[in-house]
């Protein structure tokens, strides 16, 4: 039997980075002492969520991971408390800049980046003058003995990143996020339908999907929280509202996932020479 504990942290991340960085470092420490051994953290969780409008000033946030301070801590955290972090942050490489995760593995190695592959561009959104699309290509590495797999935000409304990765062998599947308020319709709550699309994922992939999101207001931009861990049926296991903070923790048997998963057929099933439309441009 593969059991695998992990956890999704939410809180509020303010105008000061290293205020950031130890709130989120203190929040892995309690995972750990629940036995969690793969902690997930919020998307950009070493500053505000600073895409809400265009500055050019603020590309000096960039830094690569060797030098990005976020990472660096969460490096040496893994070590100290031996567990894996998937580290959200901003990436410089060369004149470029991206949205990237730094997979740290349980002894404070970076195994390798995620950029970000699908980028939004929306009033209190606008990446687009940030990042880059991710040249990475999606990606799993193998934690813990188990393979898995990691999107970034605006991938996670995409079916065919959560099936690629599950293509490539990932048995369960994390996404931290800044998701929040539509400034151009202060009436529209995605919050239901952010939570929903994964769950679609968990279901039609047959895995377990971690979600951590930030919440508090942000320069008047709110963030909805409702982080939350589901199973391979796409039920909440544990969640959070709108104003929680702390770690959300569960524990998976992935053998009886896989033996799910074979069950249910899905891959069995496919028929990818009927899937050309879907690497043709609209």
């Amino acid at each position: 039997m593969t059991n695998l504990c992990v956890a999704a942290l939410q809180l509020p991340l303010g105008g000061d980075e290293q205020t950031n960085i130890d709130a989120v470092g203190d929040l892995v420490a309690a995972a750990a002492e629940r036995g969690a051994q793969i902690v997930l953290p919020p998307e950009l969780f070493a500053g505000p969520y600073f895409c809400k409008t265009e500055d050019e000033a603020l590309f000096a946030l960039a830094q690569p991971a060797g030098k990005s301070a976020s990472v660096l801590a969460m490096q040496k955290l893994a070590k100290q408390v031996g567990v894996a972090i998937p580290a959200s942050f901003f990436e410089r490489d060369g004149p470029h800049h991206y949205n990237s995760v730094a997979m740290i593995d349980p002894e404070g190695e970076v195994r390798g980046i995620y950029r970000k592959s699908h980028i939004p561009d929306g009033p209190g959104y606008e990446e687009k003058f940030y990042f880059r699309p991710g040249n990475s290509g999606f990606k799993v590495w193998n934690v813990f003995g188990t393979k898995i797999g990691i999107g970034i935000c605006w991938d996670q409304w995409y079916p065919e990143t959560a099936r690629a990765m599950a293509l490539m062998g990932a048995e369960i599947l994390f996404y931290p996020t800044a998701i929040g308020s539509e400034p151009y319709d202060t009436d529209l709550d995605t919050s239901r339908m952010w939570r929903r699309a994964m769950q679609g994922h968990a279901v039609s992939n047959c895995m377990p999907i971690v979600a951590s999101n930030r919440i508090g207001s942000e320069d008047g931009q709110c963030f909805y929280g409702h982080s939350f861990i589901a199973n391979e049926w796409g039920d909440l296991v544990v969640e959070y509202g709108a104003e929680e903070t702390g770690v959300l923790v569960a524990s998976f048997d992935l053998d009886q996932a896989r033996k799910h998963r074979a069950g249910m057929g899905f891959f069995r099933d496919r028929r990818p020479e009927l899937y050309g439309r879907l690497v043709e441009d609209v």
